[in-house]
């Protein structure tokens, strides 16, 4: 294993960013939102058309290294804006689909960051636990905004202010995980899922992720209009021309993500 604590992995049209601190259950320091941040530029390359976030060892991620937190806390709010912060967003400005394996425990920030992608596939073995409130904290790195999104208030609340393990199976029970599977097949599965958005319209469902962020907070005639101005942009797509000539040719698209 690279003595690197984030790795980054190409596979065609796939990159797949890896916490690489299993010795820590991949424990976030600031070296380590370094290079998240980095690995999430390189995913912006156009040539990239799915993202995976995932571990290594036995962990997904259990949140921030507190022993880090504890020797040097400094300002916390400054802390969260300049690292946590500055990688959900640029995560959700991923024009692309970002695909969670979750192989482990996600906890405290890492399940926020779970929460954060677009699609969670989860191990048999992977469980969340919303870890704050268990240290006298609140949830952090968009974690109350993903939840609630998710789970609705109610629920979101509940669960956030337990601080309860949520294991992979419940979890697929409230829609937190989209799918579990077997802890073996967990990577074969994530791969078929990755390669089937990789080859899939980029374009359109970088747009369809920008209607579902709008789409709580709007009105519905603001969402209409938007709908609108987005599936002009779409009908401009080279990809719109191919899915069109391959269903009046009775063929399998070959989109291209322009």
């Amino acid at each position: 294993m690279s003595e690197e604590t984030v790795l980054t992995e190409r596979d065609g049209g796939v990159l797949t960013i890896t916490l690489n601190r299993p010795d820590k259950l991949n424990a976030l320091d600031v070296e380590m939102q370094r290079l998240v941040r980095a690995g999430l530029k390189e995913a912006s390359d156009p040539e990239v058309r799915a993202v995976v976030l995932t571990g290594a060892g036995r962990g997904f991620c259990v949140g921030q290294d507190l022993n880090e937190f504890r020797d040097a806390a400094g300002d916390v709010a400054t802390r969260l804006r300049t690292t946590y912060n500055e990688n959900v967003l640029a995560l959700r400005a991923l024009e692309k689909p970002v695909i969670a394996a979750v192989n482990g425990a996600a906890a405290g920030a890492g399940m926020s960051l779970a929460c954060a992608c677009d699609v969670r596939i989860a191990s048999e073995d992977a469980s969340f636990v919303p870890a704050f409130i268990g240290i006298g904290l609140v949830p952090d790195t968009g974690g109350t905004w993903f939840v609630t999104q998710l789970l609705g208030y109610a629920r979101a609340f509940e669960w956030l202010t337990s601080g309860r393990k949520l294991p992979a199976a419940e979890a697929r029970e409230w829609g937190l995980a989209n799918e579990v599977v077997p802890a073996d097949g967990l990577a074969a599965r994530v791969a078929e899922v990755a390669g089937r958005y990789a080859a899939a319209p980029t374009r359109g469902i970088g747009m369809t992720k920008r209607l579902l962020d709008r789409a709580t907070r709007s009105r519905l005639e603001e969402q209409l209009e938007w709908e609108a101005q987005l599936q002009a942009a779409a009908a401009a797509s080279e990809d719109f021309r191919e899915g069109v000539a391959a269903f009046l040719e009775k063929r399998e698209p070959r989109f291209t993500g322009r």
